[in-house]
């Protein structure tokens, strides 16, 4: 099976970026060398992972580090974007823990020398529990920490990298961590939630003052995940259950950062709901983007409900991927220039966007068609934005390897690398061999 694009398709132009997606968490294993955080406390709490797994090992990825970079460049990548482990590199005693730090670097490094641009997470949900134990990110003085940590990683990375982002997703870290409680750390408080996107929102725009003092010479920006919303149906009702639940899931996170305050929702939930926000704190979220990240995988339809809220409504009918989301292409093309009406945008990447699938390695090969056909679909609805005007500088596919899918643990396969967990076996799948064909075929 092949992904086709017209010739002359932006895509396939020689500045345009496609990459592979990784997290630390998700791939490192070696728990043994870094700090605990909160996921391992999340996996051990019996009930939370459905198959009732854990991260210390994943995919060994920390051990086997070697292989994998040459992996991705025989994919023919430009680029890579892969998360550093807050507490792989500093220590609860505040200690800078070098091990660590060496190994980001000799990764770095090895990108460099295969010319892979490097697109480093600074923060991708894996908080250290020691700082959870301070509070988490419900403590404001997280923040000063994320930002202090920042600063350690830009500094010791010097030039190596060209891209920093500083969250990924705080959409994720937030509702999915603090409010509906299926994400660690597991509480479900909308008021702890509001804060706690608001303490993120405001790391974020203390570590881009870092970042743009020690590392200008980088891409400094955020990654944020989109979803349209739609209404269940033509109902006045509905049409606002739609509109709500857009600004509290999607707005909520872009607005502060391109416009220095939150949507109007705001003002519309319970003042004891509402976030304390200190006098200046806007301000510093709202620093300048060299780029902004979209994720993207379906969309959501909500309908009103008796609270005067909105409730989602799961799609149901086919074609919908293992994760039970729906595959809808164009809600990528929807959103990309709904944000480019809107706002004043940076460049945008798509920094993630995938599908699991149920795959079965037989005879050696993975046979993912489904998934090549959501490649196809994807990238052609990025193409139909940038055709309607808008600046999109890259694509990454979500994910390089099959790992560690939080709260479902194995069960759910992303990659477009089969991982056999038993012995840690790498197969390249249909869709990998379709995509280092589409990237082999571009103009040089």
């Amino acid at each position: 099976m092949k992904i086709t694009l017209a010739k002359t398709s932006p895509l396939l132009q020689r500045d345009f970026v496609f990459g592979v997606a990784t997290a630390s968490f998700q791939i490192e294993g070696a728990a043994d060398s870094r700090e605990a955080c909160i996921w391992d406390t999340f996996c051990a709490t019996p009930g939370r992972i459905k198959d009732g797994s854990d991260g210390l090992v994943a995919c060994d990825h920390v051990n086997r580090w070697r292989d994998d970079i040459e992996l991705i460049a025989a994919l023919g990548v430009d680029a890579y974007r892969f998360s550093i482990a807050w507490g792989r590199v500093i220590r609860a005693d505040g200690s800078i823990n070098q091990a660590g730090l060496d190994f980001y670097i000799q990764l770095l490094d090895a990108l460099k020398a295969r010319n892979i641009k490097a697109f480093v997470t600074l923060y991708h949900w894996d908080l250290p529990q020691y700082l959870q134990d301070e509070g988490g990110w419900l403590n404001r003085g997280i923040a000063y920490k994320f930002a202090e940590y920042a600063d350690v990683v830009s500094r010791a990375f010097g030039d190596r990298v060209y891209s920093y982002a500083t969250l990924n997703e705080p959409f994720c870290s937030a509702y999915l961590g603090y409010e509906a409680g299926i994400h660690a750390p597991g509480v479900q408080n909308r008021q702890q939630g509001r804060q706690v996107a608001h303490h993120l929102l405001l790391a974020h725009g203390l570590a881009m003052q870092v970042l743009q003092r020690n590392a200008p010479q980088a891409l400094n920006g955020i990654v944020l995940n989109f979803s349209p919303c739609h209404p269940a149906s033509s109902s006045a009702a509905d049409i606002r259950a739609a509109d709500m639940a857009d600004q509290y899931h999607n707005q909520w996170y872009i607005q502060p950062l391109l416009e220095g305050c939150y949507p109007d929702l705001l003002t519309q939930l319970p003042a004891a709901e509402q976030p304390q926000i200190t006098a200046g704190d806007m301000a510093i979220i709202a620093q300048p983007l060299d780029f902004i990240g979209v994720n993207y995988y379906t969309r959501t339809v909500y309908r009103a409900n008796s609270k005067g809220w909105f409730s989602d409504v799961p799609p149901t009918a086919p074609p919908l991927t293992d994760m039970g989301w729906e595959i809808y292409p164009q809600g990528l093309t929807e959103v990309l220039l709904a944000m480019h009406r809107r706002y004043n945008l940076p460049p945008v990447y798509i920094t993630e966007n995938g599908a699991a699938m149920p795959d079965t390695l037989l005879h050696n090969q993975v046979a993912d068609a489904e998934r090549v056909s959501y490649f196809q679909q994807h990238l052609q609805a990025t193409e139909a934005a940038i055709t309607a005007g808008m600046r999109i500088d890259g694509y990454f596919a979500w994910s390089l390897m099959d790992n560690f899918e939080w709260a479902e643990g194995y069960a759910k396969r992303f990659g477009i690398v089969y991982v056999d967990y038993a012995t840690q076996q790498r197969t390249l799948k249909t869709s990998a061999i379709a995509l280092r064909e589409l990237f082999a075929g571009r103009q040089k």
